[in-house]
């Protein structure tokens, strides 16, 4: 015999992870965009030999969970010193991140300036480290990607959900780490085209995201957005 179903009108228990607290891990996996960043690291590190090749993946890796980490942790401190409205922030970080978007389906990293791609080679000419500046910042991580850990960082209520923020730091740093150390395989199964294909999938996903921000942001600015009109 089957066992009786749930009654009508029950609800069913509630998940342990609400969907709205994976926002902010889609968004991530969306702007840092390891998989955009390969074609820039093996440019950058094509005359390193394999133990400056990996000192550099496990310092950008570092990097991006040390640059998301801090935002989540200390970035409503830095708006409050400084009296911004969240709404306003939540404004400008939607901004910010549709600018990225269009960026990145552009088939550009989300972060990145005509101009570091020439500070990173003159990088590599001099001998210096590319490792943080402009692997990390901005190649991976940078204004996009702290507005938008402020931005959520806000909406946590709980001590637990802070500490998810800060937990998907860790999975970025990782989803880094095995990114970059994998360069070369990625390179020749996707391919440039294929890499290219991949980020404006991910920029399609994170202008979307940066629509429902501007959403909310231009709603607690001006209420009467969110009121129904009679009819």
């Amino acid at each position: 015999m089957r066992s009786p179903g749930p009654a009508a009108g029950t609800r069913s228990p509630p998940t342990i992870v609400s969907v709205d607290l994976l926002k902010p891990l889609v968004a991530l996996l969306a702007i840092v965009n390891p998989i955009g960043a390969v074609p820039f690291f093996i440019h950058f590190t094509e005359a390193f030999d394999a133990a400056q090749r990996a000192r550099t993946i496990r310092i950008a890796a570092l990097g991006a969970f040390t640059v998301i980490a801090v935002s989540a942790l200390a970035g409503l401190k830095i708006i409050h010193f400084f009296g911004i409205s969240l709404a306003s922030f939540r404004v400008g970080g939607g901004m910010l991140l549709l600018l990225s978007a269009l960026a990145m389906l552009d088939a550009r990293p989300a972060e990145t300036r005509p101009g570091d791609v020439d500070e990173g080679d003159r990088k590599v000419d001099a001998g210096a480290s590319i490792a943080v500046v402009p692997l990390t910042i901005p190649l991976l991580t940078g204004p996009a990607t702290i507005s938008t850990m402020m931005i959520y960082a806000e909406k946590t209520r709980h001590l637990w959900e802070l500490g998810m923020l800060v937990g998907y730091g860790v999975v970025i740093g990782a989803a880094t780490y095995l990114t970059l150390s994998a360069s070369g395989r990625i390179a020749k199964v996707l391919g440039h085209t294929g890499i290219n294909v991949m980020t404006r999938l991910m920029g399609l996903v994170l202008a979307a995201m940066a629509v429902e921000l501007l959403a909310d942001g231009l709603t607690g600015l001006f209420p009467v957005l969110a009121s129904v009109p009679p009819r």
